[in-house]
């Protein structure tokens, strides 16, 4: 029986990096080793100003083509994951599409912040199951450091911009992904929380730029953070039991990268060895949807990932949502 295959993977981040030492020059009050020792980051890439979300999804989205053999006009279906697409409509898949060249291809985006790759791989595999069409490219991007208020040390030295990417195929050959879960709680959505753009603040006006609503917002950071680790651990386990698998049988975890300390606690709570969690957080801090995927392609790239690898992939974000994938490699 087919089951659903990845054909390739890409990522790409913009070649700027801001550290955390240019954060304490821009006049912030905070220090590297504040930041790293509640976050694990020490710096994260900054999009030009004339980058949009597309751009950097096309970079992901050129190299998982050619990891996977195939070129634009063979995607019959463009998910973007994203929370900062280049216009509210058209949606960010739309310019992606019109970039790549890739005329067959019905498109559309996902919000789903920092879960948003495993909520689009996951709609990708209704698609594939259902056979309607043949091959998917899932793309997750991000220009987070365009919602941050530099002057807010709660936020803006978590996050960063980069776009990661998959190509889906139902198939008999190739890394499988087992399940994905997904997960949603609308009750606690203001914990993560961009009020900016939506028809709740539009149009645009002086008193809703005072008032910083166009800026990202985490609210009760210390209790997110405890939900984010139960929701993780959940997540992991939901995946684990429904694939008849236990802990000790995963070979790596690539969580969405949110918090060193938070991955530590999981860790711990799990019973495994902190060092079978691979993060990129330290170099690229958190990039909401593209964290997740952007780990995967460079857990592959580098060798870490082996052929018949267990891989599970917990997300959680802004929603509240939160899933997980599981992946035999």
């Amino acid at each position: 029986m087919q089951s659903i295959r990845i054909l390739g993977t890409g990522s790409y981040v913009p070649p700027q990096r801001l550290k955390n030492a240019d954060l304490e020059k821009m006049g912030l009050e905070t220090t590297d080793e504040w930041i790293q020792k509640r976050t694990g980051v020490k710096e994260r890439r900054i999009a030009d100003p004339e980058v949009t979300a597309s751009d950097l999804g096309y970079e992901a989205a050129m190299k998982a083509l050619e990891a996977s053999g195939l070129t634009a006009p063979d995607i019959d279906l463009i998910i973007v994951a994203t929370i900062t697409p280049d216009t509210c409509c058209p949606s960010a898949a739309n310019w992606l599409q019109a970039k790549l060249d890739a005329p067959r291809a019905v498109t559309f985006d996902i919000a789903a912040a920092c879960s948003g790759f495993i909520f689009g791989l996951n709609v990708a595999e209704q698609y594939l199951k259902n056979k309607t069409v043949k091959h998917v490219l899932v793309v997750a991007s991000e220009i987070m450091t365009r919602t941050l208020n530099w002057k807010d040390r709660a936020t803006c030295i978590l996050w960063g911009d980069g776009s990661g990417a998959a190509i889906l195929s139902l198939g008999d050959d190739g890394p499988e992904i087992l399940s994905s879960h997904l997960h949603t709680d609308g009750a606690n959505g203001r914990d993560l929380l961009l009020p900016g753009g939506g028809s709740k603040t539009t149009p645009i006006s002086h008193d809703s730029v005072d008032q910083g609503l166009h800026y990202l917002s985490m609210i009760e950071a210390s209790m997110s953070f405890r939900v984010a680790v139960r929701h993780f651990i959940e997540a992991i386990r939901e995946a684990l039991e429904f694939n008849h698998a236990r802990v000790e049988d995963v070979d790596w975890f690539i969580p969405h990268q949110a918090n060193l300390r938070m991955f530590q606690n999981i860790a711990r709570s799990l019973k495994v060895p902190f060092e079978r969690f691979y993060l990129t957080l330290p170099k690229y801090g958190n990039i909401s949807s593209a964290s997740c995927a952007i780990s995967l392609d460079e857990a592959v790239r580098d060798g870490s990932i082996k052929p018949n690898d267990l891989i599970c992939l917990p997300v959680f974000g802004g929603g509240l949502t939160w899933g997980s994938a599981l992946i035999r490699w």
